[in-house]
Formats: structure tokens, sequence, C-alpha cells
């Protein structure tokens, strides 16, 4: 049964696949469950083996012909998936909204910023060029082009799902790749609407094709999609746990795999840091989406010198910015909640002390909790080296460039950070010796733009997204060689 592609949804109605181009509304399905009320707002399809086998084979035999496709066509396209994106940008927000229980802001920022990330590989396209090298005889010529893999299979998270979702699949359609998106179970109507914008614009039927499980079928269905032969390569955005999963068996079947992991970002304010630059851009990027971002500021090193002016001034940006909500800000479930009290909990019986909140607030919702910051923290807390992916930050004295540079490499993550000084020379020594995909100096850790390439060191991942290195991620070289 199969309904247009971009009908708009009944409310509450079953969130169903993309198969082929068309909508697929199987039997099997699985509660969505809104984490601000708690309540169950629909359901979503959940993938079968004949699910998977049919989004497989129509994606192959899609690739045939979209691997063909003139670059201008793939352009033109994606430029109208911008089009459809801008002018639907309140519905597609409003989806992600109920579904991760974001406010208004983070959603209609997730919308821009996608939107913007198309614009940026439409333009990009036609710059996938081969070379005519000079061969070692005379009589023989060669030439080295570049092809799309195939079909690639995309597994994109909740957190940020219109830029996570559309970079899993932009880079590699964009290269004339078909792909399939395993949404996150969390926010399937957000993905159906992000797919549906793709569709909407004319990507050909099964070039691009979503499919949903329920937890309890990740490790099947994922395995059986990774398997199968007519996947050539797998992008994953989510936890380093998981992560290590897909990168195994990715290996066990020597296909090759794009890794954006999990991070414990560091922020290092020095003693000429401009101190109410450096409060609001920690403010923001520990506490942004909850904290909820790959990315987040989790620790931040702060000189002797100005440590009690730049916390005086943090936990005033953290009002100012934060503060004054009725309600707490929303977390995706209530597990998050846990472990980031248990975190603090543990610093605090080792001797750290409350810099800003309170840890025994009562909220309306098991899901809710205020923003955290935890002073005076030290190596032997679980908060030193656990991810908290929460509305958690500590903070560490230290005193000189060996010492900071210390704390922030001690991290099995190396995804992205943060450097405040006015001495650019002083954030350039920083930026060349932390071990990290990104540095940022005078900005917050939480940095993500189209131009610029995107990705980890450690175990963040490997590989990278964005700019003409997410373009070419998603071809591979064929030399040619012939007699003169």
């Amino acid at each position: 049964m199969s309904a247009p592609a971009t009908a708009p949804p009944t409310e509450g109605a079953p969130v169903p696949f993309f198969i082929n181009g068309k909508e697929v509304h199987p039997e099997r399905r699985f509660k969505v469950v809104a984490p601000a009320t708690g309540e169950v707002v629909h359901e979503s399809a959940s993938a079968s083996e004949a699910d998977v086998r049919a989004a497989i084979d129509t994606a192959a035999d899609a690739f045939r012909t979209w691997k063909k496709a003139l670059p201008s066509v793939r352009r033109n396209i994606l430029l109208k998936a911008a089009e459809v994106m801008e002018r639907r940008k309140e519905e597609l927000g409003g989806y992600m909204m109920i579904e991760t229980g974001c406010p208004r802001q983070w959603a209609d920022f997730n919308v821009d910023a996608a939107k913007e990330l198309i614009l940026d590989v439409a333009g990009r396209v036609a710059t996938l060029d081969g070379s005519l090298p000079t061969t070692r005889d005379a009589g023989t010529g060669a030439m080295v082009i570049n092809e799309p893999f195939g079909v690639v299979l995309a597994i994109a998270p909740w957190n940020a799902p219109y830029i996570l979702g559309v970079r899993s699949i932009l880079f590699p359609i964009g290269a004339g790749n078909a792909a399939i998106l395993k949404g996150s179970e969390l926010c399937p109507r957000t993905m159906w609407g992000l797919c549906s914008v793709f569709h909407e614009a004319g990507l050909p039927d099964g070039v691009l094709n979503l499919l949903f499980h329920e937890p309890a079928n990740a490790a099947a269905i994922t395995q059986m999609l990774i398997a199968d032969p007519q996947i050539k390569k797998i992008n994953f955005t989510g936890s380093t746990i998981v992560g290590r999963i897909i990168g195994r068996l990715a290996g066990e079947h020597l296909k090759p795999v794009l890794l954006e992991l999990g991070g414990k970002a560091p922020a290092i304010v020095w003693e000429d840091a401009d101190l109410d630059n450096a409060a609001v851009q920690c403010a923001l990027g520990a506490f942004l989406n909850s904290g909820q971002i790959c990315m987040s500021t989790e620790r931040i090193l702060v000189h002797k010198a100005v440590r009690a002016a730049f916390e005086a001034k943090l936990t005033s940006a953290i009002d100012h910015i934060f503060g004054g909500q009725k309600d707490a800000p929303v977390l995706i479930n209530s597990v998050g909640v846990t472990k980031n009290k248990k975190l603090v909990e543990d610093a605090l019986a080792k001797g750290a002390s409350l810099l800003y909140g309170d840890l025994a607030a009562q909220e309306s919702t098991p899901t809710r909790m205020r923003p955290i910051v935890v002073s005076g923290a030290t190596t032997d807390m679980d908060i030193y080296k656990t991810e908290s992916f929460g509305p958690t930050v500590s903070l560490y004295e230290i005193e000189t460039e060996e010492e900071a540079l210390r704390i922030a490499n001690d991290t099995e993550y190396g995804l992205s950070s943060a450097v405040f000084t006015e001495d650019l020379r002083r954030g350039l020594r920083f930026a060349k010796e932390i071990e990290t995909g990104a540095v940022h100096i005078n900005s917050m850790s939480v940095h993500d733009e189209s131009a610029l390439p995107h990705g980890g060191a450690k175990a963040s991942g490997y590989g990278r997204f964005n700019a003409g290195l997410g373009l070419s991620e998603w071809v591979r070289t064929k030399t040619i060689t012939f007699k003169l």
C-alpha cells in the first residue's frame, strides 16, 4: 500500500518508510513517545528483513541510472530541495520539536543549516573531476576518473536530525550514489519529513530510501544491511559505543566507513582572554540543546589568575541565556537525566562543588534538567572521563600551557575544542597540539558549517563530512590506461 511521497501526514498517523519513491506502511510498528510529555504521539513503521531486502534491491537498481545523471541534473534537484525545505520550514520544525522535545529555535536552526548544506553541495557537484597523468611509457596514455561507490548506508541520530540526516545522505547522493537512510527510531516523522523534501524536489525513485526499526531489532537489521554485498560504503553518526560495532561489522566485510562519534570537548580559558566573550561562548557551547551535541563543551580549563572572575561571568551568562524558563529544558529521555545527575553526585562526593544549578530540583517531567556547573573537578571523578551528553560541564584550574594541553588531551575523544586568548600565537600553539578534528579560537566548541571539513580524531571517529572533502569521501578512483 502506498501514498504520494509528499502527502501531508494525518495527525497521529503511523510514520511510513520510503522505498522506491513510495510510502510503505507495513503492519509491524512501534510507538513513538514525545520526551516533553511522556505521551505516545504516533507509531512508526518497523522494518522486517523483507523491507530491508526491498530497499537494498531498489537502491541498487536506481544507482545504475543515477550514476549517469549529469552534474547539472543532480544540482538542479538539490537546489529544488533547498527551496522545498525553506517553504516547509515551520512544518519540518514542528516534527522535530514534538519528537525530540527541543525548542523552536533549535529546530529552526536545524532546518536552516540543512538547507545551507544542500545549497553548498549543489554548487559543488560539478567539481568532482579526474586527471590525465603522464605515464612512464610514451606510447601509453592514462586517465584517472572518479566513480561513485554504489549504494551507501547512512545512519543518522536524533539530536540534530535535519543537519545530521541531510549530511548523511546529501554528499553520497550528490556524488552519484544511491542511499538508504536508517533513521532514528526516536524521531521517525522528522526523518520522514527530510526524505519527503528530496522526493518532492524530483529525486528519482529509489535513489533515496528510508527505513526505521524498533530498538529490539537494531542489531539484526544493521548487520543485514552492512553485510549485503550491494551496500558499498557506510556512514554513521552517533555514540562511540555503537560506532565501534559499526566499524567492526564493516571491517568484517571489508567495507569503507565514515564515523562521526562522541566527544568530550575542552575549552581553554587563558589569563588574557576576553572573559565576557569566553563566558558566553562556554555557556552556549555547554548547554545548547541541553548539551546533547557531540561537540558540546564538557570541560572548561581556566587559568588560575582569572578563575574567580570567569566563574562569576559564566554563571551570569548562563542565567542570561538559559535562566528564567518556567520549565526546564527537555532531554531525549530520562536516562540522560539520570546519567548526568550521577556524574555530578560522584564529583560532589569526591570534593567538587556546585558553581551553578540545583541537583535536587524537582522538574515537571523526569526528562527535564537545568544547567549544572561543577567547580573544582579532578581527574579521579567520573565526570572527567565520561561523555555526559547532557547539561553538565566541569571546571578545572590550570596554570601552564603544558598542564592545559595534558588535560585537554587526556581523553579517548577528539572531536572539537575551543581556546580563548587574545594572543593569536598562543591560540595557534594550542590549536596545533590539541588532539581534535577542530579547534575554535575565541568561539564555542559547537561549530559545523558546509565549507569546512568536519570529523574527529581518536575515538571520535574518522573520515570527514562537508566541503570538497565531503564529496571526495563518496567516490573512488579508477585508473584506465590505453595504448596510443
